[in-house]
């Protein structure tokens, strides 16, 4: 490496955040990019270990460790270190086909097994990627590659996710012909709809978008295949590539789930992106409401940001998990990913606003009180987990029942799979690889494996695209 010494000399350092009680007034992004003057010491805390884990991609007992996409982590941590920055945008767009969207919405899987972290804080992988990817940008050194000859074949991805687009990208630059399908309004997926402005600007995505677009990808959006689009049309492709999202949200069953003003999380997400995009990023249609966010990840975390935006009297989180610890507990050894407390943007600006973080752990819903039809209030009730037949349960603490005022409900439990109707209108079965039983129709991403990370489906739809290429006849 450049800085041989370089992990001894500087302390991890991240972007300033814009304060809470500032960013809440908008729907901008709230973590900006560090300039270069901070972001090269920050390259140079790269020890140059002998086994780099942060590229390693690896799965031990079913946790993750590194990055899926095998991203050359040290060669560009060291480039940009030595400031050759258009070399360090070479190695990454090597692995990586939108490190701009990891860059602001990954967990940093490569992160929690970088080597320095077993006795400090690892290096800021997610931040140089992220200086890396909109320094080439703004430099113009992301130029469209339209393959130059194109092989006669056609292939449709149905889906515009992360796996659906880095699907076509992959097959696009084989010289196939590429349509996608997507039955939202744009592309993009959860990308566009699940993931909320501030969090991950629609600019960013709509500049991804328009430069696939220049490669010679066809979109073709508000047509849902196997309802609007008839199956039958699917036949004059050479291959079907099916990379529908997770779309059946984990719901609960408890008395008086059926009053209005429960809703799932990401139904809410789109309609907040939807008004953003229409310009509309001043109403508040939350206004002295108080909120009910069933859930703890991620998406949960999303909610309580936009109902803050919206002007929500009072956010509260449900969590049924217990409270993480502060750092790595003993089965948790490095380089395995880091099961510890984090506090997101989301419970910042509540722990900034309201003056308490919004989450409330070993707390589960007990049920949903009513008036006229409509929520009025929740029944909460804590849980001990303990140990039972060999397993970790929830147990109900009946004493601990509490209610309190709730005028909205946002269902953020994660998801049981994808949509159904169009693989069983296919009558296809998904397997070990991307291949289906039926030949032809392969599958990626969510509809494949289920809920996971955008990076994880940008991995898999890569993946699928080769299994693709490799049945047309190609590699």
């Amino acid at each position: 490496m450049g800085k041989p010494t370089g992990f001894m000399e500087y302390k991890r350092k991240t972007a300033k955040e814009r304060p809470p009680q500032e960013r809440i007034q908008d729907w901008q992004m709230f973590h900006p990019v560090q300039s270069a003057e901070e972001i090269c010491p920050q390259a140079a805390r790269c020890m140059s270990c002998g086994t780099p884990f942060c590229h390693g991609g690896v799965n031990w007992k079913g946790v993750s460790s590194g990055c899926p996409l095998g991203n050359l982590i040290p060669e560009w941590n060291d480039l940009v270190y030595r400031g050759q920055y258009r070399e360090a945008w070479e190695r990454l767009s090597a692995t990586s086909p939108f490190p701009e969207f990891t860059a602001m919405v990954c967990p940093a899987l490569c992160e929690g097994a970088c080597t320095l972290g077993l006795n400090d804080e690892p290096v800021t992988i997610k931040e140089i990627e992220r200086f890396i990817v909109e320094t080439a940008w703004e430099r113009g050194w992301v130029k469209p590659k339209p393959p130059k000859t194109r092989i006669g074949k056609k292939v449709a991805v149905v889906g515009s996710g992360p796996a659906g687009l880095a699907a076509a990208w992959k097959l696009n630059s084989l010289g196939i012909d590429v349509t996608v399908y997507e039955k939202s309004e744009l592309p993009g997926g959860l990308l566009t709809f699940g993931i909320p402005n501030m969090k991950l600007p629609k600019k960013v995505v709509a500049r991804r978008i328009k430069f696939l677009k220049d490669e010679g990808i066809t979109f073709i959006c508000n047509t849902d295949v196997g309802k609007d689009l008839d199956i039958e049309s699917l036949s004059s492709y050479d291959a079907v590539l099916l990379c529908g999202g997770a779309g059946q949200p984990r719901d609960l069953s408890v008395e008086g789930r059926t009053l209005e003003g429960i809703y799932f999380a990401v139904p809410f997400l789109a309609d907040a992106t939807r008004r953003v995009l229409a310009g509309d990023t001043s109403s508040r249609p939350l206004e002295g409401k108080h909120v009910f966010i069933i859930g703890g990840g991620d998406t949960g975390n999303d909610c309580v940001a936009t109902s803050i935006r919206q002007g929500a009297a009072s956010v509260v989180q449900l969590e049924i998990m217990p409270r993480l610890p502060e750092k790595r507990a003993e089965d948790n050894p490095w380089p395995r990913w880091p099961f510890v407390l984090k506090t997101d943007y989301g419970q910042q600006e509540s722990i900034a606003l309201f003056g308490y973080d919004p989450r409330r752990f070993c707390t589960t819903t007990a049920s949903f009180i009513g008036e006229n039809g409509h929520i009025k209030a929740i029944e909460t009730m804590e849980v001990e987990w303990v140990v039972e037949n060999g397993r970790r349960i929830p147990k109900p603490i009946s004493e601990s029942k509490k209610v309190y005022p709730a005028d909205l409900v946002l269902i953020a439990m994660g998801f049981v799979g994808a949509e159904t109707y169009l693989p069983i209108a296919l009558g296809v079965e998904f397997g070990k690889t991307h291949a289906t039983n039926k030949p032809g129709i392969f599958a990626a991403g969510d509809m494949r494996t289920g809920q996971s990370l955008v990076v994880r489906a940008i991995r898999d739809g890569l993946d699928a695209a080769l299994e693709v290429a490799n049945y047309l006849g190609l590699v």
